[in-house]
């Protein structure tokens, strides 16, 4: 009998099918995942209620999951989830640029940041409908401090990105493994990848590729065989852009900036991420578009180079609203609508009055969340 080969990536891929099983099973023991979902469901104020309600909850979600036995099954009773938010917080949902991939070559996916789950959610949905594999999810460990939801996002694809260890020795070693994770997944499983282009959300509206991700990426690369330039060719990457008319997190996202920049520091509450998950999901999100562009092939030489190519295509993809015209309007004053611009589902009325119930120092970060994703195609023209 041959020995077992050690898996490099078992503390961070997601689980296998030979995993469903006993994950689905200890997700539902556990009594901090039962009180979540009560709440999220029922509001607080259920809880002191939740004694009585986790055993049927408990056995409400056996009978739902009695038959989950693979990664695909509980994909596809996510799936029915997704479709179901699209149909309730959405004014349409629609995609463009998949004709120009090959739906069973994998690639790596690098899309702007604006939602901590609907960024991914809505990219992996479009492709699957589009009948292509669905995403392994790049997904940091500080969204994952309880048990439950790591078992929950490592079900449903998702791998962990390590931002929590500490010293640099440590975190060379994090990076690298991950690295060689996503390099794995594209060229050995042929699995495509999604990362975003910066770590935390673009809370200002600029969707900007840190070259710090692309760095991280070349850690994989084989310097005695390989340069730079071929190592970002082989990893297939695809810049994504996913815009939303509306942000449901508009308000939260402006009380921090402002927080920000009047004290220079901003501390997050302890289920503040969870909240803002939340409120990504259930919130009014307009109308939505994904765009796909084209694989990067072009003999790149250094992080920023990529970076920027990233950021060109991500820019020129940006599906634009009504609602980046007029909060740029008012915040940087009156120009014409773009060629493109995509009227939407919200009245002009009803968005400033969005806008207005926002505390007045805030306002300016709120408009900006909208209206830079404008300002940054104005200059993109600009420099043509």
């Amino acid at each position: 009998m041959e020995p077992r080969v050690a898996d490099p990536f078992a503390d961070i891929r997601p689980f296998n099918d030979d995993e469903v099983r006993e994950t689905v099973d200890r997700i539902l023991a556990s009594r901090e995942c039962l009180t979540a979902l009560l709440r999220f469901r029922l509001g607080d104020r259920w809880l002191p209620l939740a004694p009585l309600l986790r055993p049927l909850a408990r056995w409400y979600l056996r009978a739902q999951a009695k038959d989950l036995t693979t990664v695909t099954d509980f994909q596809m009773r996510v799936k029915g989830y997704v479709e179901q938010m699209i149909a309730e917080t959405t004014a349409g949902f629609s995609v463009s640029g998949l004709e120009q991939l090959e739906s069973t070559q994998a690639y790596l996916f690098i899309s702007n940041h604006r939602d901590i789950a609907m960024d991914p959610a809505f990219t992996n949905y479009a492709l699957h409908r589009a009948k292509h594999d669905t995403l392994r999810i790049a997904i940091g460990d500080n969204l994952l401090t309880e048990q439950w939801v790591a078992d929950l996002m490592r079900l449903n694809k998702s791998f962990i990105v390590k931002r929590s260890v500490s010293g640099p020795r440590e975190l060379l070693a994090a990076s690298k493994q991950l690295a060689r994770y996503i390099k794995h997944s594209v060229q050995q499983d042929n699995v495509p990848v999604w990362i975003a282009q910066r770590e935390g959300r673009a809370k200002d509206g600029k969707d900007r590729t840190d070259p710090a991700v692309i760095k991280m990426l070349s850690l994989a690369r084989d310097k005695r065989v390989q340069d730079f330039g071929e190592h970002i060719d082989a990893l297939r990457i695809v810049p994504v852009a996913v815009s939303y008319e509306l942000d449901p997190c508009d308000a939260t996202k402006a009380r921090e900036l402002l927080q920000l920049e009047t004290t220079g520091s901003y501390k997050k509450t302890g289920d503040e991420d969870v909240s803002s998950i939340g409120l990504g999901i259930s919130g009014n999100k307009g109308r939505v578009h994904v765009h796909f562009g084209t694989p990067l092939q072009q003999g790149f030489e250094s992080p920023e180079e990529v970076a920027a190519a990233i950021d060109d295509q991500i820019i020129s993809g940006y599906r634009l609203f009504s609602t980046n015209h007029w909060a740029y309007n008012r915040l940087y004053g009156q120009i014409d609508p773009p060629t493109g611009l995509e009227v939407g589902s919200v009245s002009r009325s009803a968005f400033e009055a969005r806008i207005d119930a926002i505390p007045t120092r805030e306002q300016p970060f709120a408009l900006a969340n909208y209206a830079n994703a404008l300002k940054s195609a104005e200059q993109k023209l600009e420099v043509r």
